[in-house]
């Protein structure tokens, strides 16, 4: 990743940035020299969202930058500057009302990602000066989401069960956190058995594995953040095509976005106790595989008949969010790249989620709308239930035809599994299929910002 760098101030030439909505240009240009007038003329600069204008000075070195905030101004237009900004230090000279030096700061932050690490960029960076920030806080969120949009880009032979397993490692090492793995055959004797079923067909060097963070003083109420860590899905015997298979680098989303967001949480040394739980494994094609019609036990007892193998990512959430059920939390939140249903219902920019909670569901809302970090509440429609009844087993991975709600149907399957008390499913995408100013291309981190805000507020 490209580093994001919130500088202190210095003795180095620092470049002021001046926001103006669509409507403050008029007034700001009537005061402003006339060569400033004639060079925003010339460049057609109209302080439309996301426009930056370089305004040279007498020597022709950088003077100032004008930034359009369009008709409105929200703190995500500032996710546009780093990329539109010459290598150097900035500062902002203002800030709109209702954007605080945080919020600015972050967006900032956000935007300067980039992907380089098998195309690496040299030279300067682009730098803000974090005047009124508290740099810690905004670089904590920040270097988290870089860390899940890393891990959602590299490419499964340098993402496997291992590579997550390392930086879960080095995870709980930096905050103090107690960390357990279990691997292989080893899922069989801990009672893991349907993550061991979807990931066993993969070669011993890529075995599934189960991780378990625990972090936080005894007597601190739980938060249980489940993760769906598919390093690669083929789809199994039901094999994806070509073009299904295509971005499944990106299926460990979920289990990037627990890491990503336990490590905010431990950073801020929240008044909280922490469980990160994540099921890792490789959804491979072997003599090995688990094929469709087989009947596979589940940590929590119940058999799943599965009739889909491309169904894999709530198989392994099952047995997890059942370890999640014995530790008693006060809070559960799972996180899945898990269906195309749900990219169908909302696109790949709005995740749903899903809970029957209506306390939790009202603080995600809030919390997601001050964050701006957009989800969109789906529901548990208890009419598609017995789409998953089987005629064997106790329920089975793929919902019957007629019930058509595949995120729902999903979501309703891991209600089975999920703790009794609040929990919350969220069905991600982790991707920005395009690229557009401050959400360039590629892993996105999504939902965390505004998770972490409403942990912090629920149990302030």
């Amino acid at each position: 990743m490209s580093e994001v760098i919130l500088a202190q101030p210095s003795d180095r030439p620092v470049v002021p940035i001046l926001p103006l909505t669509e409507a403050k240009l008029a007034g700001y240009l009537e005061t402003a020299p006339a060569f400033v007038q004639g060079f925003a003329a010339l460049s057609e600069f109209k302080a439309k969202a996301g426009q930056v204008l370089a305004v040279p000075g007498e020597d022709g070195a950088l003077a100032q930058v004008l930034f359009g905030l369009g008709a409105g101004a929200e703190a995500p237009v500032f996710r546009a500057l780093p990329a539109k900004l010459p290598a150097g230090d900035y500062r902002l000279a203002s800030l709109p009302d209702g954007v605080s030096a945080d919020e600015a700061a972050l967006a900032f932050a956000l935007g300067s990602y980039r992907f380089d690490r098998y195309k690496p960029k040299g030279g300067t960076k682009v730098r803000l000066v974090a005047e009124g920030v508290d740099v810690a806080e905004v670089a904590n969120v920040a270097h988290a989401c870089a860390l899940a949009r890393d891990m959602v880009n590299t490419p499964a032979n340098d993402m496997g069960p291992l590579q997550i397993e390392t930086i879960a490692r080095e995870i709980a090492e930096q905050h103090g956190a107690r960390i357990t793995v279990i691997v292989g055959e080893g899922l069989l004797e801990a009672n893991y058995p349907a993550v061991h079923a979807v990931g066993r067909a993969a070669v011993p060097e890529r075995a599934p594995r189960m991780i378990e963070i625990s972090w936080g003083e005894a007597g601190k109420p739980l938060v249980a953040i489940v993760g769906k860590g598919v390093v690669f899905d083929t789809g199994g015997l039901d094999i994806k095509p070509s073009s299904g298979m295509r971005l499944m680098k990106k299926d460990m989303g979920g289990a990037a976005h627990a890491l990503a967001l336990g490590r905010m949480i431990m950073a801020a040394k929240l008044p909280v106790r922490l469980s990160v739980l994540v099921p890792v494994v490789e959804n491979a094609i072997s003599g090995d595989a688990m094929r469709p019609g087989d009947v596979l036990a589940s940590r929590q007892g119940l058999s799943i008949e599965v009739g889909n193998t491309d169904a894999e990512g709530r198989l392994i959430l099952a047995d997890a969010l059942t370890r999640a059920a014995e530790l008693e939390p006060a809070l559960t939140l799972d996180m899945a790249t898990l269906t195309g249903a749900a990219r169908v219902a909302l696109g790949p920019q709005l995740p749903p989620f899903f809970t029957d909670d209506e306390d939790l569901a009202r603080e995600i809302e809030a919390a997601a709308q001050a964050a701006h970090d957009p989800v969109w509440r789906l529901p548990l429609w208890k009419g598609y239930v017995d789409a998953l009844d089987s005629d064997i087993a106790d329920i089975k991975n793929d919902p019957d035809g007629w019930a058509q709600a595949g995120a729902m149907t999903a979501g309703l399957f891991l209600q089975r599994f999920a703790p009794p008390g609040p929990w919350a499913h969220f069905d991600i995408f982790a991707w920005n299929p395009r690229g557009r100013p401050g959400w360039p291309s590629g892993g996105e981190a999504q939902a965390i910002r505004g998770l972490y805000r409403m942990i912090r507020t629920r149990f302030a």
